[in-house]
């Protein structure tokens, strides 16, 4: 098969696959918290999708979602010193319509835990800047501020300007993560990612047929990153840590992509990409691995809580 076929495919066999079911469960979360804080019985008002699925950059085997939940401002007085009872309603709302479902309360969040993923909640207040305040239980109690507006639509307007291919990459990059068993959040691939296209255009104009290049041309970007203890992200400038290094990964990732262009064989080739992103690569014969079992190679990251993923 072709370059521009192999990475297609790729990109087709990570694509995530139980949407359906993703929608059914931020909607009924949605509905059981609208209708204690505002009466109403709506699956979508009153909530924004976060993270990797809100970036629209997570893959097959999603595992953990992101939302945040508007609260009316009149639930202000009610909460203001109030941080763990807050998280404590919304747990108790939850489990109204998911009896059967462990539900609990961690710091920032709401974590429904379903048997195949976890859903996130974090209660937010909006403000007129656009940011939101959330509560965080830790140490006595206390409110932090996030933007995850203005990191989604930074995110947006980059791969809109990089013809799509910044989701794409972000995608590959997952793979490569659960390939090698990477110790690095959703937040800061995209973030990576992000900086890998700032100020990179030469592949506006390029196809799925340059995707070997700019595979090596990311990971020789990763490389030369260094060590560094977190980077800001997009739109908000907000702190995204880095808990292990990447360095060594990525050279030896940057290896097995000059391999892969380099080799003389078809079957040598894909061989060398499957070094680079697993199984989801598909083999110089086969025409699509649709089919084969990706879920727990896609397990997102559990080293990093972050509100975005």
């Amino acid at each position: 098969m072709s370059t521009a076929t192999d990475f297609k495919t790729l990109l087709d066999n990570i694509k995530i696959d139980n949407a359906g079911q993703i929608s059914k469960r931020y909607g009924r979360i949605t509905k059981a918290l609208n209708q204690y804080f505002y009466n109403l019985d709506s699956k979508t008002a009153n909530s924004l999708q976060v993270g990797s699925y809100g970036r629209f950059t997570g893959i097959r085997g999603i595992s953990d979602l992101d939302m945040l939940y508007f609260l009316p401002a009149t639930a202000w007085p009610r909460f203001r010193d109030r941080q763990s009872y807050l998280l404590q309603v919304v747990k108790t709302e939850i489990k109204k319509t998911f009896k059967n479902t462990d539900i609990r309360g961690d710091g920032q969040v709401v974590v429904v835990k379903f048997k195949n993923q976890e859903v996130e909640v974090v209660p937010v207040f909006s403000n007129e800047d656009g940011t939101f305040t959330y509560p965080d239980t830790h140490d006595g109690g206390s409110w932090k501020v996030c933007n995850p507006r203005a990191e989604m639509s930074s995110f947006r307007a980059l791969n809109d300007d990089r013809k799509g291919h910044l989701r794409r990459l972000s995608k590959m990059i997952r793979a490569w993560k659960a390939r090698h068993e990477v110790e690095i959040s959703g937040f800061l691939i995209d973030t990576l990612c992000y900086n890998f296209f700032s100020n990179l255009t030469e592949y506006d104009d390029k196809s799925f047929k340059s995707y070997d290049q700019l595979s090596l041309d990311f990971f020789t970007f990763l490389e030369n990153e260094g060590d560094r203890v977190f980077y800001y992200a997009p739109g908000s400038r907000s702190k995204v840590s880095v808990k292990k290094s990447f360095n060594k990964v990525a050279k030896l990732t940057k290896e097995y992509c000059e391999e892969a262009l380099s080799a003389t064989s078809e079957n040598s080739r894909n061989l060398a990409w499957k070094k680079v992103f697993g199984r989801p690569f598909p083999n110089y014969t086969t025409k699509a691995l649709s089919n084969v079992n990706v879920s727990e190679q896609f397990i997102e990251d559990q080293y990093e809580m972050n509100l975005y993923g």
